[in-house]
């Protein structure tokens, strides 16, 4: 299948507050349930081994939702004495909201509202020690998931992750079993990510593109990839 980048309803300014809430909660159970979160954790967890205990490490979450990943990030974190500080940002102001009702509490995320393709211009280069984007970069064309990637990698100082959806007909087939009865709007933003989403060897175009030849590949399940990888010398 060819990659197909359409609206999601769920990226319409004119979303309503409760079509957003249920939207956001579907991809909390897909992140939690179908390893999404895990899909960045166990990076971290491999990295970790080397990381400092005397200084925070921090995260910079690329249009991160219901900050439902960095949540589960900052915890698993917490559990093993390390202090994981994350910046998670998004552009859609009533999306950010229900994140703050989401990570209330947590000191350790904070959110902020910005345009993904100017955090150049927000934050200087090496600004955070990894980033990552989860489910994110399928929203975008192709020339700006170059541009989101190159960005990604000059904010952050040891790695990162990207952390999104395989395009492929066993993903739609088994989207149909997952979507029984889920809400109309869930139905359709669920079926259009797949088709916006990645083959590997597009993945590997991109990494080739923009050399981050300190990345690999790696599938997670059948539906979700992860490109990640740390720079050498990262932890020196």
């Amino acid at each position: 299948m060819r990659r197909l980048v359409q609206p999601e309803f769920m990226d319409d300014p004119a979303a309503t507050r409760e079509e957003l809430r249920t939207a956001l909660a579907y991809i909390r159970w897909v992140n939690r349930v179908l390893g999404g979160s895990r899909a960045l954790i166990g990076h971290l967890a491999r990295w970790s081994r080397r990381w400092p205990k005397d200084r925070p490490v921090t995260l910079l979450d690329v249009g991160t939702g219901s900050a439902d990943i960095p949540l589960e990030a900052v915890r698993w974190a917490r559990q093993r004495g390390f202090d994981l500080r994350v910046t998670a940002v998004d552009l859609h102001p009533t999306t950010l909201d229900l994140a703050r009702e989401h990570v209330a509490g947590e000191p350790n995320i904070t959110l902020v509202q910005t345009d993904a393709l100017k955090l150049a211009d927000l934050y200087p280069h090496d600004s955070f020690d990894y980033a990552h984007a989860g489910m994110f970069l399928h929203h975008l064309s192709q020339l700006d998931v170059w541009t989101c990637l190159r960005i990604m990698d000059r904010l952050a100082r040891a790695g990162i992750v990207w952390n999104d959806l395989v395009r492929s007909r066993l993903s739609l087939a088994a989207l149909r079993v997952l979507l029984i009865g889920t809400p109309r709007e869930v139905r359709h933003d669920a079926r259009v990510s797949i088709r916006a989403g990645f083959t590997r060897a597009e993945v590997l175009d991109a990494a080739k593109r923009l050399d981050l030849n300190y990345t690999a590949y790696r599938t997670h399940l059948f539906y979700r990839f992860t490109l990640a990888g740390e720079k050498p010398g990262a932890w020196r």
